[in-house]
């Protein structure tokens, strides 16, 4: 039988209006509620410890650096098929004059 328990769900406690007065600030209860299945299917068994997460840093995961250096290959690959179909290099096709330096005056 699986149980599921929350205590981050909080409501407010009711209170009968004859009762309430204005200076009191309604407190927050926590509410736990379980969900239990009706049968596990043959062969699943339930875990003997939860597993422990840890959360990210700012975001960076294993997955999501996974995903964006692919997404980076691809992109580089295909700016450099572009090239070679245009013969020009990418600073050229959109538009920026290449092959003066930085053109200071000294």
């Amino acid at each position: 039988m699986a149980t599921i328990s929350s205590s981050f769900l909080q409501t407010p406690t009711l209170q009968s209006p004859h009762l309430f007065k204005p200076h009191q600030i309604p407190t927050k209860r926590s509410i736990s509620f379980k969900i239990q299945a009706a049968k596990l299917p043959a062969g699943v068994e339930l875990p003997k410890s939860q597993p422990k997460f840890q959360a990210p840093f700012l975001g960076f995961t294993k997955t999501a650096e996974v995903w964006n250096s692919r997404a980076c290959m691809i992109g580089l690959i295909g700016t450099f098929i572009v090239e070679l179909i245009l013969n020009k290099g990418i600073l050229e096709i959109i538009g920026v004059e290449i092959g003066k330096g930085l053109d200071i005056p000294l």
